[in-house]
């Protein structure tokens, strides 16, 4: 039990280190691959680029040919509709099966390596067209947010810079990177830009990674779903290529997967109703369960490599129900891969790959499980200190029920409960003709059991060979075959080294391995959190504030200024609040109340200064040296359209008069300025002298500090939440 312990901490422990990024990292982030490299991963990725171009105009052929089908009332125009229709479905079907044919090249992105090893199968790309959000951006900052487009060309530029590598990624870290930091990035510009009450003409189209068929929509959500799959994909292929024979490559490889199992579960939570295929929700749950079967036979793949020098009988067993528990993983692999929603768009060759596995490891759970039982017969005849062989191959052995040698086995209690629980009796295996033995009494029921496992595993070995034969995408897979020849031909050695007699019980079943695992795999989400980014638009303004869904009236400067005799009273208003600083109070009769100041007025600007970013301590100064100096003030102001964006929530009263601070809401209002501003601070005499007959004018009171719990949640930082 120690020993595997110790493998669950190494397991535990021996995470593959993040890559530290570099200073100039910035530059390495918008670079993806270059696509003249001539790499086998890019040539691929390149022909699959070309196949959905062809797959999108044959779709179009066929869409235009249809719609004259059903116009047209000329007969013989229909029959030569028809024909070209019949002509442009068979090219479909041609280019669907290059397709399929592409994501059956898993051998691609393997490792390369001298031994054989058992392909994963890994995911390609989506791809999609450049656009151009220029225009589009430019005219939404001039008509929503009334500033001066021009100054925002560079952010675009870097907006669209970091779209255009995103889209052919390295296979790498920096490729993840590169595809989280664009991630990042569509959650500032979607609140930026994509107002919920209309659309800017943008268009995101994506090709289908499964069948190459285009997907076109207008949400940004429909961006982020697709930007997560190929993240999730990258993932795949580098789990893939990872070199899976030493312990570190193996380590990388379960974390690769099951960061890509966790990034498949996220889009199937949080996004529905895609219209792409490869995002379904059935398509997602096989992937998800193909990620972690992955997974755990990388981990099977390390157990035995870090057992392969010592493996008595207790390994032996825990090897045979891992490998029993692999084949079960395969197994519902192949349960949902079987659904018709997902077997007529992946490529047969997953069908059939994962129906070999599942028979491959069933195999492998026997004969670990012969190997253990073996074992015993070793150490029972020469109880001197020589661990067993590896693989066990004792001499010949006679199999008679009547030899002379037939003692009684003593087994270790944890070795007695172990083959008691792996060989447990199943309700659906009552009608074949089994084994009755779960536990070996003697020498000679112990060589019976471990002959038929043996037995069982050569049967299933030919099984995953026949069915690798009969899958025309497998049969190129030299890596596969030479793998099942291996242990085909390791399990067949060992079975014919024990003498065969003529016993009937040589032709019953073994019992079934129940599976068991040690290790629990759990999925990895992806963690956004990691891969921070800066608002390349965060001159408009903090987010929650200064987004596409809220509504505010045009900028207004005003201008006040203070006579000589005037200093004592003041400018008349008070502020608080952070990032944008609000209007509180405005005194009546005062002279911000003559220039048009409201209150909930936002302040954008101080002179030449923009303040929407601004702590409150900031502004006051800034307020304060104006009034010192006796110089004028000028600020820029926007009022919110709808009044319940600013809800009261505590009312605060002072000798001066009473005023509630606010939280901000969504507003849903549109329209232009809620009414001219007096230019300079000038009102006309009649306006004013109503409101000193009514008020009574109240003695400035300057500004009043923040104190805490005012702050509203809208005027946070810029903070990704998720």
């Amino acid at each position: 039990m120690l020993k595997w312990v110790q493998l669950l901490n190494q397991h535990q422990q021996q995470q593959p280190p993040q890559p530290q990024q570099p200073d100039n990292a910035k530059q390495a982030k918008i670079s993806g691959s270059d696509p003249r490299i001539a790499t086998c991963r890019g040539k691929l990725q390149n022909k699959r680029s070309k196949l959905n171009q062809e797959i999108n105009k044959e779709l179009r052929l066929r869409a235009g040919a249809e719609n004259l089908y059903k116009a047209t009332t000329n007969k013989k125009l229909r029959e030569t509709v028809a024909l070209e229709l019949s002509f442009v479905n068979s090219n479909l079907q041609l280019l669907k099966e290059q397709l399929a044919e592409l994501n059956s090249s898993v051998e691609v992105y393997q490792k390369d390596s001298t031994e054989p090893a058992m392909p994963m199968i890994p995911l390609g790309l989506k791809e999609t067209k450049e656009i151009d959000f220029r225009d589009p951006f430019k005219d939404f900052i001039l008509e929503h947010y009334s500033e001066d487009s021009s100054l925002y060309d560079d952010a675009i530029t870097e907006f669209m810079d970091i779209r255009q590598a995103m889209r052919t990624p390295l296979r790498d870290n920096s490729g993840v990177s590169l595809l989280f930091d664009y991630y990042n990035q569509l959650y500032f510009v979607e609140r930026r830009f994509f107002p919920p009450d209309r659309s800017l003409g943008i268009y995101f189209e994506w090709y289908d990674s499964l069948t190459g068929v285009p997907s076109c929509q207008r949400t940004v959500a429909f961006e982020k779903a697709c930007v997560l799959f190929n993240i999730g994909a990258v993932y795949t292929q580098i789990g893939t290529r990872q070199d899976r024979k030493s312990s570190r490559g193996l380590d990388s490889a379960v974390d690769a997967f099951l960061r890509a199992a966790g990034t498949f579960q996220y889009i199937h939570e949080s996004f529905t109703n895609a219209p792409s295929m490869d995002l379904s929700p059935d398509m997602l749950d096989m992937l998800v369960q193909l990620m972690l079967a992955q997974a755990r036979e990388c981990l099977f793949e390390k157990l035995e490599l870090q057992s392969q020098d010592l493996r008595d009988v207790d390994v032996c067993l825990d090897l045979g129900q891992e490998a029993a528990q692999v084949a079960d993983a395969y197994s519902k692999v192949f349960g949902l891969i079987s659904v018709p929603s997902v077997k007529d768009y992946v490529a047969q060759s997953w069908v059939s790959l994962a129906m070999v596995k599942q028979e491959h490891y069933r195999a492998l759970s026997h004969y670990h499980v012969a190997c253990g039982l073996l074992s015993l017969l070793k150490k029972q005849s020469s109880p001197k200190k020589h661990p067993a062989p590896k693989p066990p191959t004792p001499k010949k052995i006679s199999v008679d029920a009547n030899d002379n040698n037939n003692g009684s086995l003593s087994l270790p209690n944890r070795t007695r409960d172990t083959l008691q629980y792996i060989h447990a009796p199943n309700v659906e295996d009552d009608a074949k003709l089994q084994i009755e033995i779960r536990v070996p009494k003697d020498e000679a029921e112990c060589r019976l059991l471990g002959r038929a496992h043996l037995r069982e595993a050569v049967l299933r070995h030919d099984e995953s060979q026949r069915l690798f034969r009969m899958c025309r995408e497998l049969r190129g897979k030299d890596s596969l075959i030479s793998e099942l020849r291996r242990a085909h031909r390791r399990a067949s050695e060992l079975y014919k080294s024990l003498e065969e007699d003529d016993d009937f019980r040589d032709m019953l079943d073994p019992p079934l391995i129940v599976a068991s695992t040690k290790f629990q795999l759990s999925l990895t989400p992806p963690d956004f959190a990691q891969f921070r980014v800066q608002d390349l638009f965060k001159s408009l303004g903090p987010v929650a504030i200064f987004s596409a869904k809220h509504h505010w009236t045009a900028p207004r400067t005003i201008q006040l200024v203070l006579q000589p005799g005037e200093k004592g009273d003041g400018f008349g208003f008070m502020v608080r609040g952070d990032a944008p600083v609000v209007v509180a109070g405005v005194d009546g009769g005062s002279l911000a109340e003559a220039a048009g100041m409201k209150q909930g007025d936002f302040i954008a600007a101080i002179g030449d200064e923009d303040v929407k970013w601004a702590v409150h301590e900031h502004v006051v100064q800034k307020i304060k040296e104006a009034k010192k100096n006796g110089s004028s003030l000028c600020l820029k102001l926007v009022t919110p359209m709808d009044r319940n964006y600013l809800k009261p929530r505590t009312s605060v009263t002072s000798n001066k008069g009473s005023f509630s601070p606010t939280s901000t809401t969504s507003s849903s209002s549109s329209g232009v300025s809620s009414g001219s501003h007096s230019p300079q601070g000038s009102v006309t005499s009649s306006r004013l002298a109503k409101q000193t007959s009514h008020q009574k004018k109240l003695t400035w009171n300057p500004f009043r500090n923040k104190a805490k719990g005012d702050e509203p949640n809208g005027y946070e930082g810029n903070v990704i939440l998720r």
